[in-house]
């Protein structure tokens, strides 16, 4: 057993030391090739015709985004709105006074906010289940609080789920 542990120890360490080896030689690498990349920026010779090339470059993006702009700007002009007309109605009375009534106003389907009532249902019911499984499982707690989390969180959704159906959520 104790030699086990030695050469246990002893792979471990050459592990480290390997590790620690490479990553320095590395890092002197990097080093040495950032600075022969700064040695070569420096030099202004253009042999390839880079500076010409990103003049090009940058003289046709100018003219692609223009022209790009120029339709946009054609596309997006706003139409004239419809002319809506409305008819004002008098009612027939005997006073003196008219009344009209005139709404531009259009009803709005009620928004669905926040949790249904099935989601909370298997909330609260996964979460009492929990609770009861692991109280009731005494030699295994995790497993029972798994099982009753489940079941708890079925008959919760299927409880919220007929609340839902009933209020018309469904």
């Amino acid at each position: 057993m104790k030699l086990m542990k030695r050469i246990l120890s002893t792979f471990s360490l050459a592990a480290v030391i390997v590790t620690v080896a490479v990553i320095m030689t590395s890092c002197s690498r990097n080093q040495q090739a950032l600075n022969a990349d700064k040695a070569s920026s420096i030099s202004p010779a253009d042999t390839a015709g880079l500076a010409d090339f990103q003049a090009w470059k940058a003289q046709n993006e100018l003219a692609e985004y223009n022209a790009y702009k120029k339709a946009t700007m054609a596309a997006n002009v706003p139409a004239k709105a419809p002319v809506r007309t409305v008819y004002k109605t008098r009612a027939a009375s005997n006073s003196s006074g008219s009344m009209s009534s005139e709404s531009s106003h259009t009803a709005k389907a009620p928004a669905k906010k926040g949790w249904s009532k099935a989601a909370k249902g298997a909330v609260i019911g996964g979460a009492g289940g929990a609770i009861a499984g692991a109280v009731i499982n005494k030699r295994n707690r995790a497993v029972g609080a798994v099982i009753g989390g489940v079941v708890g969180a079925g008959g919760g959704y299927a409880i919220g789920r007929g609340m839902d159906k009933r209020d018309g959520r469904y």
